[in-house]
């Protein structure tokens, strides 16, 4: 199984959640998005502690089973896809958040997150920690 990280599975990753770790150990691969990624640097330079969030975000992505993607074509066409469906719907969803859910439908990995919002695209393959 691989799986996609949200941002708010990295942070509980990182705080020790025994669920989320137990989720994530059980992965053949982990993916972490680009737009995760920056959420999660803006996080780290809007508190007290960048050098040694940036210093595990780095340790992190150096495990063997873990990938970061960056956004690729492919990725934008997934977005445009995601969007374009969710406006036609009348459910629009943060602009980031139809980014990660790009590139877990790109990477064919499960998305793990605590936001229920996800539910609301089709075709995403979704775990609501």
């Amino acid at each position: 199984m691989k799986i996609l990280l949200d941002t708010n599975a990295y942070a509980a990753l990182m705080r020790g959640d025994k669920k989320t770790a137990s989720r994530i150990r059980r992965a053949e691969r982990v993916f972490l998005s680009a737009i995760v990624a920056g959420e999660l640097v803006f996080g780290f330079r809007n508190g007290s502690r960048f050098e040694k969030n940036m210093g595990d975000l780095e340790a992190f992505l150096e495990n063997a089973y873990v990938e970061f993607l960056p956004v690729s074509l492919t990725t934008a066409d997934r977005f445009g896809r995601i969007a374009a469906s969710l406006r036609r719907k009348g459910t629009p969803l943060p602009t980031n958040d139809i980014w990660i859910a790009a590139h877990a439908v790109e990477s064919g990995a499960e998305l793990l997150s605590f936001d229920r919002h996800f539910e609301l695209i089709e075709g995403l393959v979704w775990t609501r920690l």
